[in-house]
């Protein structure tokens, strides 16, 4: 999951994610990566539109978001 991030930060994509919070509850986030730690990373979330530390140990899955779909997200 971890390289999929750092890739993603690198080229400046947008991510989808399913990410499990500390209190158990699952969500689906759009991200942008800003900086990558050893644990955690910081990104720009779209479904909070706020910047949020996530862990990488929670993240469930986590996939580029196209260009067509981001055209969506960004409008």
């Amino acid at each position: 999951m971890k390289e999929v991030i750092v890739k993603g930060m690198k080229r400046h994509d947008v991510l989808e994610m399913v990410y499990l919070a500390k209190d158990g509850k699952i969500s689906k986030r759009r991200v942008k990566v800003i900086k990558s730690y050893h644990d955690t990373f910081q990104a720009f979330c779209f479904t909070k539109q706020a910047k949020r530390t996530f862990y990488y140990e929670q993240i469930l899955a986590v996939i580029p978001v196209t260009r067509k779909e981001r055209k969506e997200v960004i409008s």
